[in-house]
């Protein structure tokens, strides 16, 4: 017998059993489809993420002081760390071989922001030079940066709407500092494109959070005395750094780390049990594609469980098929077929069940996917690979749970079949 007439038989008793043969797939599908929307939903996060955190930052880079146990991805917004930095080393840094700009950055802590007589809770408003938003490559849309030693503030898209109607550059808000209940007043000047907020973790675009963002001086009061130059000075939880171009970004981060073990203020200010860490935006995508790989892997593991069951559901079938055939088995071998005849007629209709169970599964997957990442605000990605995947699953599934039961119909004795009723 040959395969296209193997071929034309099983899809013959597929056909002719459909209820019985949509049940078996139907462990195939839901396996397949699961896997493949998991895995989409990972992709088009992990995408998402790399894009938020990395989109025109290839030369920017986080220095911080952390606690050695402290191995979180560094977060995109607010300061993180021990606030150690001073002014003078954020003019050090800047002086380096290599550097384009650095900005510190710490916060304030706002109990309250009031505009047009509307009032919100807390508030966390990042304080920075200038030159901040250069260094993160935040874009705006209406207006300028703040300006030093003025009373303005820069906000977010998101932040414009906090109060319900759009607060528009040239209109004044007005924040209370919590720390010790000073009111303060500025006049807004600028308005950015949303930006990925403190966490890099956020999902998508949509999701950013408010962000109000005001210069240190004279909003901010933190200060501490230089060891260097024995004045008292601003001191802040991070300072960024933009490398003159993405090829330089390596070297420039050694010439930090030696500024800061040599002869920055921070060293002498951090705790003995805190150390630098300088991270370039490739560290923080590697940390990201790790984190959101061990997260997809962990749930796609979980959906092949599904897959498992489908290819169970096939061999208990496949078994019920060799039981109800017998005594064709008995005819077939009688009138000259052979041992592998009957074995590849029953291997190749249990593959047909979990190709066609794969292919539904694969498209039913990638349908489940697309409205997951519609529903979440993610964008699709979809590898074309994971089409030859469902194929080839289709193909593993069908081989390994029909195998047996195409041996045990191959070696059916042709005269008990015959009279078996």
């Amino acid at each position: 017998m040959n395969v296209i007439e193997g071929a034309r038989i099983s899809w013959r008793n597929i056909r002719e059993h459909k209820l019985r043969s949509t049940l078996t797939t139907l462990g195939v599908i839901i396996g397949v489809a699961a896997v493949i929307t998991f895995v989409t939903l990972g992709a088009s996060l992990q995408q998402d993420i790399i894009s938020t955190v990395a989109g025109g930052n290839a030369a920017t880079m986080y220095v911080t002081s952390q606690s050695p146990g402290d191995s979180r991805v560094p977060s995109l917004g607010g300061g993180g760390g021990s606030v150690v930095f001073t002014q003078h080393d954020v003019e050090q840094i800047r002086k380096l071989e290599g550097v384009q700009l650095a900005a510190p950055e710490s916060g304030i802590a706002a109990s309250s922001v009031t505009h047009n007589n509307s009032t919100l809770g807390r508030q966390w408003i990042t304080v920075s030079s200038p030159s901040y938003f250069q260094v993160r490559n935040i874009s705006f849309v209406d207006g300028r940066p703040y300006r030093l030693g003025q009373r303005e503030v820069v906000l977010n898209r998101p932040a414009t709407k906090m109060f319900g109607d759009n607060v528009t550059v040239g209109e004044n808000i007005t924040f209370t500092r919590a720390a010790n209940g000073e009111t303060l007043n500025a006049t807004v000047v600028g308005i950015v494109e949303q930006s990925g907020g403190g966490d890099v973790l956020g999902f998508g675009q949509d999701g950013a959070q408010p962000q109000i963002f005001a210069p240190n001086d004279p909003y901010y009061e933190r200060t501490v005395v230089s060891p260097n130059l024995r004045a008292r000075q601003l001191v802040y939880g991070r300072i960024l750094v933009k490398a003159q171009n993405p090829g330089q970004v390596d070297a420039v981060q050694g010439r930090v780390y030696n500024y800061l073990g040599e002869e920055s203020d921070a060293r002498r200010l951090k705790s003995q049990s805190y150390q630098f860490k300088v991270t370039t935006q490739g560290q923080i995508i590697g940390q990201v594609k790790q984190l959101t790989s061990t997260f997809t892997a962990y749930i796609t593991g979980i959906a092949v469980i599904s897959l498992i069951v489908g290819s169970i559901g096939i061999a208990n079938i496949m078994l019920v098929s060799v039981t109800e055939r017998t005594r064709e088995i008995g005819i077939m071998k009688a009138v000259g077929a052979q041992n592998r005849d009957v074995l590849q007629l029953f291997l190749v209709e249990a593959v047909m069940l979990g190709v066609l169970g794969s292919a539904l599964g694969a498209v039913v997957g990638i349908a489940g996917g697309y409205a997951g990442a519609q529903a979440i605000g993610l964008p699709l990605a979809f590898q074309p690979i994971w089409f030859v995947a469902s194929v080839l699953v289709g193909v593993v599934v069908g081989v390994l749970a029909g195998l047996y039961p195409a041996w045990d119909a191959a070696h059916t004795d042709p005269i008990d079949a015959l009279r078996y009723e």
